[in-house]
């Protein structure tokens, strides 16, 4: 079993940042991190990936050039760096591994 916790949400004026965390308990990550995103009414969506082999990174054209997603092994904790946020990254983020995901962060961007 493992447990993925999300913080790092919160309000930001549009052209701001905010760095996301997702932090894995109950076992190391060993497969490819997601980070999904579901605005109000929407779908969730895709935000970005890393892989666990080689830590390739993979963005949604909406974020590609204004977020960073990384990892660290050492704490078993993968990050989002979100930069030049708009207010349509409004939304709640969600981080996943394989079948198991997080509780979700709310992201507000204010124009």
């Amino acid at each position: 079993q493992v447990q993925l916790v999300e913080s790092g949400g919160g309000l930001v004026q549009a052209g701001g940042s905010l760095r996301l965390s997702c932090a894995a308990s109950g076992r190391a990550i060993t497969g490819n991190t997601i980070w999904y995103r579901q605005a109000p009414g929407k779908v969730r969506e895709f935000v970005a990936t890393i892989t666990w082999s080689r830590g390739q990174t993979y963005y949604a054209d909406s974020v590609k050039g204004r977020f960073t997603i990384s990892r660290n092994n050492g704490n078993n904790t993968v990050y989002q760096q979100m930069g030049n946020l708009k207010p349509e990254d409004t939304a709640v983020y969600y981080c996943n591994l394989g079948r198991f995901w997080g509780q979700g962060t709310q992201v507000t961007g204010s124009s």
